[in-house]
């Protein structure tokens, strides 16, 4: 009857509780995606995920590459910018549509993510996106995270 030894044995519970933290991690990122205009902060979703806040933010960052809140405030990003292209709300109505309960933090996040204020963005959005289907506006206008807004001509030469 092989029961392995002891290094072989906590392999496979390493093994096992990384895939079990994969799937909460996986079910976290599911919630905000369906619930980013929901009071979320990181003490809840760990909650809801059994695991301490840090080890959710440490363990968030590891597989998605960034914190739990950074991914909440894009996904709150991404839906402002659709209620701005849409220009039938002021963005104070769009900063708690999608969630935010500081127009200050809002607007900063915005601005860090898309590169403009909401108000500038909300004017500019409806004339370049007028006449395009909403499905074709959302891909061309997504946010780029900072990460990603790094690279520079010299880099994709």
């Amino acid at each position: 009857m092989g029961c392995g030894t002891i290094s072989q044995v906590s392999s496979k519970s390493d093994a096992t509780q990384r895939l079990a933290d994969l799937a909460r991690l996986r079910r976290v990122r599911d919630r905000i995606d369906r619930e980013y205009a929901s009071p979320l902060d990181v003490e809840a979703l760990a909650r809801g995920a059994h695991m301490s806040a840090g080890h959710l933010s440490r363990e968030f960052r590891l597989a998605y590459g960034e914190s739990p809140y950074s991914y909440l405030m894009t996904r709150r990003i991404e839906r402002a910018m659709a209620l701005l292209r849409r220009g039938d709300l002021s963005v104070t109505d769009v900063c708690f549509a999608v969630g935010c309960s500081s127009l200050g933090t809002f607007s900063t996040r915005f601005t860090e993510l898309v590169g403009v204020p909401p108000s500038v963005y909300r004017r500019q959005a409806a004339q370049a996106t007028a006449g395009m289907p909403s499905c074709v506006a959302k891909q061309v206008t997504r946010p780029v995270r900072n990460r990603e807004a790094q690279v520079t001509e010299a880099q994709l030469a």
